[in-house]
């Protein structure tokens, strides 16, 4: 997995981490400690409900931790690249003329509704290193698919 990432989405990574720790986990952990104080546990629905998402809050501080440590800040793409590079944007089109456009982030930024892929994503690493009018075969699990780079451009992440 790729440890690049832009500043905006090591950004939101530790906004997320920092919401999580001091605000979402205090308030769960509160809300344990206040069901545990009515008696039974067994049948008290908020104590087996918020021990759960104590769990849940604790796995994903543990994943967001780890990440932070060994993420690095890519370094920002050229204006004007002849090449596809991490935080480029991508257009390409299909055998059938189907046009897509992604940008290439890293593994943990990717969000397709907002156009942003993984650069360690099949598609991602088909279209790494490639030029303009260069043709590409994506090799995914539903059979390969040949595209044609139209565009490159770049600029910061979202």
């Amino acid at each position: 997995m790729t440890n690049l990432i832009t500043k905006q989405g090591l950004k939101r990574l530790q906004e997320e981490f920092d919401y999580l720790w001091r605000v979402e986990r205090p308030k769960v952990v509160q809300g344990v400690s206040d069901a545990a104080a009515e008696g039974d546990r067994s049948e008290n629905a908020e104590y087996i409900y918020g021990k759960k998402r104590l769990r849940e809050i604790d796995k994903k501080l543990k994943q967001l931790g780890g990440r932070l440590k060994v993420l690095k800040i890519a370094p920002n793409p050229p204006e004007n690249p002849n090449h596809i590079c991490f935080g480029c944007r991508v257009r390409y089109e299909d055998e059938d003329g189907n046009q897509y456009c992604y940008q290439l982030g890293g593994p943990d930024e990717f969000d397709v509704k907002q156009g942003v892929i993984s650069i360690d994503s099949p598609v991602g690493q088909a279209l790494l290193h490639r030029k303009v009018d260069d043709e590409v075969t994506i090799h995914r699990p539903g059979g390969d698919l040949v595209v044609y780079i139209t565009e490159i451009s770049c600029s910061i992440l979202r």
